[in-house]
Formats: structure tokens, sequence, C-alpha cells
């Protein structure tokens, strides 16, 4: 049975079929629980595919099926369940409803087929599905002046990155005169330097720094997931990020397996992941610690994250590139996937806590959340958790995906870059503890509880569960990473 192909079948028959439920005017929601029932069953098929190690064959050579697409495919599908989870208790209600399902599940079917994208073509299409939907969704909430700014600036940012993407891959053809992925890469291998090869590598790295929110490319960041609906800023921060991660390994590290962006060693790829690496754990923990909101902190916390994931691509750059550290390029790799996986854990805790804080209080500065131990304690204890596994403190799972990645690089000439990401890692707990002291030591304007939803509870205690868990077993976790890594090797 090819899984993948049932699983996108599944998904466009609930995107396509939801919005005609609206001529039936159904007031139960629905349409968020046939959503829900169909990512669950999305996520079961692609669990098989993982455990059994099917070859898909749906759709010939335009899509593979490998443990780095399940590894993708198993997180962003994953968090799109709890988004339309929590979206029961924070979706507009009425006729705009289905439409609001159906543009999760287009957006959901665009990551799926994002993370087994074995073409340039097929991977902006899928790239294209995901994006568009949530243009629309980051505006939702028409009636608030922050919504419609958030989507006009997400909107505008996401069509240039996509023209720059459409660019680089017209540039990639015009060399390699195939948009075969891996054909590219033996195209290029078999060249020389060429300058034209080089610009489109940088432009890739321009196009999806834009949904990984690298700095200098994230400026749409904090408007768009302060403005968008808070269910959606959770889908932003740990589903479509992941989307660019998985791009930028297929395209950008795999030419980098056999092609250096220009004769003068100082100037390659690896350097270049490096430095943007710096800067944007630098820049996402320090403009972290002056901000308002829960949303906002949230945001350039999310950002200094990607900067620790790109330590590991930077690695696997250099050990391409060079021939050397191999095992630390692997155990890089491994590292950055493991945190993407427990970086979907813990900013989705925090992101959906943030979301419930927002739709019983009403607010969402960090002075509410001044004494929320008393009136919400399921939420702040989930804020808690997750802060701490962010910050890497053990035995939570954060620790052990920055270990592997800070120690990929601390023997090598990278060195440097993980004695940034140490520091950037220890300057975060401010922040962090900042706000844990807040909820737990300061007292609040009032101390009356207040109600949390069983849907957000049992969230809540899955995100706590899995973050306490695989802190405490990390071993079967790592190995999926690894064997996920092991097949970026030529």
């Amino acid at each position: 049975m090819d899984y993948i192909l049932a699983a996108v079948v599944i998904l466009s028959a609930a995107a396509l079929g939801t919005p005609i439920l609206q001529l039936f005017g159904w007031r139960v929601k629905l349409e968020a629980y046939l959503s829900i029932a169909a990512i669950a069953a999305s996520i079961a098929l692609i669990a098989a595919n993982t455990a059994f190690g099917v070859t898909s064959a749906g759709f010939g050579a335009l899509l593979v099926s490998d443990p780095l697409g399940d590894l993708f495919a198993l997180v962003v599908l994953s968090v799109t369940l709890a988004v339309a989870v929590a979206s029961i208790y924070t979706s507009p209600s009425g006729p705009s409803l289905p439409s609001y399902y159906s543009l999760l599940m287009f957006s959901a079917l665009g990551m799926l087929i994002l993370s087994y994208s074995a073409d340039l073509l097929m991977l902006f299409v899928a790239w294209e599905l995901m994006s568009l939907p949530t243009y629309a969704l980051a505006g939702f909430d028409k009636k608030r002046v922050q919504s419609n700014e958030a989507a006009a600036k997400y909107a505008i940012l996401g069509a240039l990155s996509s023209a720059i993407i459409l660019y680089a891959m017209s540039l990639t053809y015009g060399v390699a005169g195939t948009t075969q992925i891996s054909g590219v890469v033996a195209k290029l291998a078999s060249e020389p330097f060429n300058p034209l090869v080089s610009v489109a590598i940088l432009l890739f790295v321009v196009g999806f720094g834009f949904k990984m929110s690298i700095v200098p490319f994230h400026m749409w960041v904090p408007d768009a997931y302060e403005g968008s609906p808070p269910a959606i800023a959770t889908l932003f921060a740990t589903a479509t990020k992941k989307a660019g991660f998985v791009a930028a390994i297929r395209v950008v590290l795999a030419v980098a397996t056999v092609y250096a962006l220009a004769p003068n060693s100082a100037f390659t790829l690896a350097n270049v992941l490096a430095v943007l690496a710096v800067i944007t754990m630098t820049l996402g923990n320090v403009a972290a610690l002056t901000q308002k909101t829960m949303t906002r902190l949230l945001a350039y916390s999310s950002i200094a994250q990607a900067g620790y994931i790109l330590v590991g691509f930077a690695i696997f750059a250099y050990s391409q590139q060079t021939g050397l550290y191999s095992y630390n390029a692997m155990l890089g790799m491994t590292g950055s996937l493991f945190h993407i996986i427990n970086h979907a854990i813990m900013k989705g805790a925090a992101f959906l806590a943030a979301t419930l804080v927002i739709l019983q209080l009403k607010r969402g500065d960090l002075g509410v959340y001044s004494g929320l131990a008393k009136r919400m304690p399921v939420t702040a204890f989930t804020i808690a958790i997750s802060f701490l596994a962010l910050g890497g403190i053990p035995p939570l799972n954060g620790f052990w995906s920055k270990l592997l990645i800070f120690v990929s690089v601390i023997n090598t000439p990278l060195a440097w870059v993980a004695v940034a990401a140490i520091l950037n890692s220890a300057f975060s707990l401010g922040y962090y503890f900042w706000v844990i002291k807040r909820m737990y030591l300061d007292s609040g304007e009032s101390t009356e509880r207040v109600h949390e939803p069983l849907g957000f509870v049992v969230i809540f205690a899955i995100l706590v569960g899995l973050m306490i868990g695989i802190g405490l077993f990390p071993q079967q976790f790592i190995s999926f990473a690894s064997s996920a890594a092991s097949g970026l090797f030529p």
C-alpha cells in the first residue's frame, strides 16, 4: 500500500469537501471533527510508512519516501492536529468556519507533499500550497486591525520569497537541465565552478530563510505571530517553519555535498550558515528580552531556536565540502533534526498555552501572567515546563538536542559557533525564568480560578508528557533523527 498517496488523498478530500458543509448550516462544528479525523488518519498512515519503510510510487520520481520525509511529515501533521483541536475553542463560529478548516487542511497537504518532494517543481507547488492558505489564515480575524496588518505583511513578504525561490530554480534548471534534485546534484558534481550556481544557492538560502525565520529574513515574524489568530500563530511557529527547514535540507544541503560557493575558501556555504546561525540566535534572544507581550516574546524566541538548528546545518556543509569531520557532521544533523522535533513540542506547548490565556483572560501582555499559577495552574505549569525545555534545562527534551548540536562543533574550526550558542542558551534563561517567576512568585490582579477547557488540558498533558518522557528516555528519538540524517550522506 502506498501510505503517502493515501494520506495525500485523505487530506485533499478533507480540504475540498469541508466547504461543502456550509450548505447544510450545521452548528456543531462538524468541520472541526472531520478535519481532526482526516489529520489523525494521515498521521497513522505516515507512521505506518515509517514503520514499514514503504517506497512511494504514486507520483513517480516527484516524491521520495525516506526517513527524512517521515520525520518532517509526522512533525508538521502532529502540530496541525493540535492546532485543529485548539481551534474548536478559538476559531470563529458561523459560515466562515468551514473555510477556516479547509484552509488549514490545504496548508497541511502542502506541508506533507513538501516533506517528500524530490523535484524542484513539485517542491515549489507544495510550497505555494502550504503558503497561500496561511496568508488568509493570518488575517482571518478581519475585525482586528492587527490581523489585517499581519496578513498583508506576511503575504507581501511571502510572495517575495516565493519569487526568489522560483528565480533560483530557473537558474538551477538553466545550468543543470533538470528539475530533479538528485539530477541537479549529479550534474553540478561534474561541472567546474559556475557563478550562476552560487547565486542560485544564495537565493535559495534567502527564500527558504523567510519561512525558517532566520535573520535578516525574520522581519515578518513578530507582527505576523501577534496579529494572527493565536492558534494560527502556533501553526506558523511550529509547522510551516519546519517546512522551510526540510526544503533547505533537500535543496541547499544536497548541493553543499558537491559544490562550494566560491573558489575562495573563506566564502563557503558552511561559513554563511555559521554566521547566520550566530546572528539569528543572538538577535532573537536579545529582542525577546525586551518584549511586552507573550506572543512577541515567543516569536523572537522561535527566531533564536532557528539559529541553534542552523548550527547542525553549518557543520554538515563544512564536512561535505572539506571531507573532514564526518562524525561531527552526522552528530550535528542528528542534533538539528532532533531539535526540530523537540522545538515543535516545546514551542507548540508554549504557544497553545498563550492562546488559552488570550482566550480566557482577553489579554496577551506579560502583565497578565503575574500570579497565573493560581488562576490557571495547568496552563502555567505547561508554560514553565516548555520554557525550561527551551532553555535546555536537564532532564527535559531540549537539553539533549542542544547538547548534540553544541558537541558536534566544539572540536572543529566552527568551535566559535558553539561558544556563541552556549552563551546565547544561557542568556535565554533570563527571560524564560522571568516569566516563570511572574507566574509563581508575583501577585496578580485577581486570584479567581479560570476555566481551562478539557481539550486544551489534554493537549497540554500530552505535550508536557513528551517533554519529560523524551528527556528521560531520548534514545529512540535520537535514533529516529539519526536514521533521517544518515540518508543525507552521498
